[in-house]
């Protein structure tokens, strides 16, 4: 029987952290949520992050939500948000009622380019309109072009959204992925750096950190007022995050640095193992940045004779998962017909059956790949992986 490798599954410690704040959580019959647990993850991920404040959440498209709502984002209110990206990155626009605009990446980067934010700026400025929030992602655990992006955000006015769900432990310059914009969102779900089993945080950068803290915890509390009855005048969500489930992740803070370096080793394991093979490009650590590198991904060449569902075919008949690089949510039917900005002059479609464009995301997505990154990997798995993929150019 063939071995299963994973492309990135939960890690427990090997010490058992996890098991011990559970098991605490359930001596003491605090598995609501409310507790130690819940109150000291936050605490963690603050202490780590450098954020004021941070809100334990049941996901990371829920700390999306109340990031949007944090801001203001209603009806007929337009956001601009990175479009290679996981749909649950925009799906909170749309819950509000609110109007997506998705900005391609850049080659540099494999996130939002600055200069087509700039581009999207201008054209709603032209019409009057401004955008109520900006989402970055820090794709896969990559910083975005964060100073550029931030500096634009300011210039106009609009405030800055971090789409951190992958990024966790990544700094730009020694700063946290997260904290450079008014809020920022992390996931932790089974396959992200370290999980809580299923849940997100909230990170809160703004001056009111505080009040809008206990806000977002209003409103994930189902917006009950403090009265002895049950007395709602806003719309809530059951959102917050339980203390079992903050046990977990609470556990998971104390490996977070050697699942990062393991990361890290993946990557550079790969870089060495294909660096070989014609046409293979791997996704670029920009300058200053130090990246988790959640997960590995690689980029062939146009011309090149091995196309990806090659490699992702090859690696599952071994038994080996793989995946392609997102599909940008602009090309995903249920965004058909919002706005797209790019910088290349004239998109055309160049897959058919993917309806792949010649954006920047639309080539990223078409010719990448993520390569198994799980942090259990050893170097025989490694080595075996890299021997698959090297056949093929054989």
């Amino acid at each position: 029987m063939k071995k299963h490798i994973s492309l990135s599954s939960p890690h427990m410690s090997e010490e058992g952290y996890e098991r011990e704040y559970v098991k605490k959580a359930f001596e003491l019959n605090m598995i609501a949520a409310l507790g130690e647990n819940v109150t000291e993850f936050e605490n963690g991920i603050v202490e780590i992050t450098g954020a004021k404040k941070a809100v334990a959440l049941s996901s990371g498209t829920s700390a999306m939500h109340m990031a949007l709502k944090a801001v203001g984002v209603g009806k007929e209110d337009i956001v601009f948000c990175q479009s290679l990206t996981f749909s649950a990155t925009a799906n909170p626009i749309i819950y509000e009622g609110a109007i997506p605009v998705f900005i391609d990446c850049d080659i540099d980067s494999w996130n939002m380019n600055p200069d087509a934010l700039e581009l999207a700026f201008e054209k709603y400025e032209k019409i009057g309109k401004k955008p109520k929030a900006v989402i970055v992602v820090h794709l896969y655990g990559m910083c975005a072009h964060i100073e550029d992006i931030v500096k634009i955000c300011q210039r106009y006015q609009v405030p800055l959204i971090e789409d951190a769900a992958e990024s966790l432990g990544t700094t730009y310059h020694g700063k946290h992925t997260g904290s450079f914009g008014e809020y920022g969102i992390i996931s932790f779900n089974g396959n992200k750096i370290i999980t809580s089993s299923g849940g997100g945080m909230l990170l809160i950068n703004t001056e009111e950190a505080k009040e809008k803290a206990a806000k977002v915890r209003y409103w994930s509390t189902q917006a009950r007022e403090p009265v002895r009855w049950y007395q709602h005048t806003e719309i809530g969500y059951n959102y917050r995050m339980s203390n079992i489930a903050a046990g977990i992740g609470r556990g998971q803070l104390k490996v977070l640095g050697r699942r990062i370096e393991k990361k890290r080793y993946i990557y550079a394991y790969y870089q060495e193992g294909l660096k070989n093979l014609p046409g293979i490009n791997f996704m670029p650590m920009m300058k200053g940045t130090r990246s988790n590198c959640w997960l590995t991904c690689i980029l062939l060449d146009v011309e090149c004779k091995v196309k990806p569902l090659d490699i992702i075919k090859a690696l599952e008949k071994e038994g080996v998962e793989s995946r392609p690089i997102w599909k940008p949510l602009h090309l995903q039917p249920v965004f058909a017909g919002y706005d797209f900005i790019s910088q290349v002059e004239k998109l055309q479609v160049i897959n058919r059956e993917t309806r792949a464009d010649n954006s920047v995301s639309g080539v990223l997505f078409n010719n990448g790949i993520c390569l198994p990154s799980d942090t259990k990997l050893s170097d025989i798995d490694l080595d075996y992986i890299c021997c698959v993929v090297k056949k093929l150019w054989k």
